[in-house]
């Protein structure tokens, strides 16, 4: 495993890490710093300084449309972006179904959508999770039935964040119950605008409406949106899956927030914080291990279960220490203990989402160790 990083490499790190805090918005970094719930224009307006450079698509290949960065520039890319008070980018359109697009999706589809999710034209949600279909997502019920040049969808999805704001959704249905659940599944694209969809909030312990309940009531969707074959979709959203929890560890997130923290602390938390950025270092190191996989040509795979089994824990102990602090802090809090308690409530979610901790150690133990 070769550590180190070239002059080049350092200097694209300085680079990126310079561009991205000149042209951040001080109001807008003042609210991610707070821990505040950004609105969909916000959001869209960061995102479109990151189109403008071309990082929006940080991870695509020049082949289309993106930077073409190395797999070592990509996590450098990471690393200076975390270290910023900069609002995460969205991740459903870039980081999930753009590589889907890319590489299962034919001539006419990447046309079609690729630029629109590069330029920061389409919000897009994930339409996974159902109420019986959670971690074990096999078990999906809602249906595909061709007829025609379209097929007609009935059913719910339940936890798709942000699909109040959404243009589409990709959504793995059921086409075929006659076969084992994974080879009856299928990818289509679904317009958020098409009659039939009803989408209702569901309000979240921190009082937020970020998730939200689909209906699919005889939704008519297009042949030519589904990717690649019928009864491929389990493959195409194995593959998504590893995308997401390959940038689910946020490692330089964390360590932003434990140093913003570290400046605060008077010595009543100095065991916590030696004890997290232990953690922290292990994590990042185990990133770095990954890397080095990569950089060698070959994927890690099912690995990537372990970066977020440990990013998630560790976000949500650095998120209990943050609320601990703010409780013993006098007033007027500091920006970074600011929604502390929200905060918390909200990370509830990290070790369930992106598929429960539980069953990515069941991954872990059996397709990475054997057993």
């Amino acid at each position: 495993m070769d550590l180190a990083f070239s002059p080049e490499d350092r200097a694209f790190f300085d680079h990126v890490k310079a561009t991205l805090s000149a042209e951040l918005d001080p109001a807008i970094a003042a609210r991610v710093r707070r821990n505040e719930i950004l609105e969909r224009a916000e959001h869209l307006a960061w995102q479109d300084v990151l189109a403008r450079h071309n990082w929006l698509a940080a991870g695509w290949p020049a082949e289309f449309g993106g930077p073409g960065f190395t797999p070592t520039q990509r996590y450098l890319f990471e690393q200076a972006y975390g270290a910023t008070y900069a609002p995460p980018p969205v991740q459903f359109g870039i980081t999930m179904v753009g590589p889907i697009l890319y590489t299962y999706g034919n001539a006419a589809q990447k046309n079609r959508f690729l630029p629109d999710i590069r330029q920061n034209k389409a919000w897009w949600c994930q339409g996974y999770s159902e109420p019986g279909a959670g971690s074990d997502l096999a078990s999906l019920r809602t249906t595909a039935v061709r007829d025609g040049d379209a097929y007609v969808v009935n059913g719910q999805k339940t936890w798709t964040t942000w699909a109040q704001w959404a243009d589409w959704m990709f959504c793995l249905v059921k086409t075929d119950l006659t076969v084992k659940p994974q080879a009856g599944i299928s990818f289509l694209l679904i317009d958020m605008k098409t009659p039939g969809i009803t989408i209702r909030p569901i309000r979240t312990i921190d009082g937020d409406t970020e998730i939200n309940e689909v209906f699919l009531d005889n939704v008519r969707v297009p042949a030519e949106n589904l990717i690649g074959a019928e009864g491929q979709g389990w493959t195409y959203a194995k593959v998504l899956l590893e995308h997401e929890r390959f940038i689910m560890s946020g490692s330089s997130r964390s360590r932003r927030d434990l140093d913003a923290l570290r400046a605060l602390d008077d010595g009543r938390f100095a065991e916590r914080f030696r004890q997290l950025d232990v953690e922290l270092l292990a994590l990042e190191y185990l990133e770095l291990r990954l890397l080095s996989t990569m950089n060698a040509g070959q994927n890690p795979g099912p690995r990537t279960s372990a970066l977020k089994i440990r990013g998630t824990e560790i976000a949500q102990a650095i998120s209990l220490l943050r609320l601990d602090m703010a409780r013993a802090w006098a007033a007027p809090l500091p920006d970074i203990l600011h929604n502390a308690e929200e905060t918390w409530l909200n990370l509830r979610k990290l070790t369930i989402w992106g598929g429960s901790n539980e069953i990515q150690r069941n991954v872990m133990a059996k397709v990475v160790l054997g057993i």
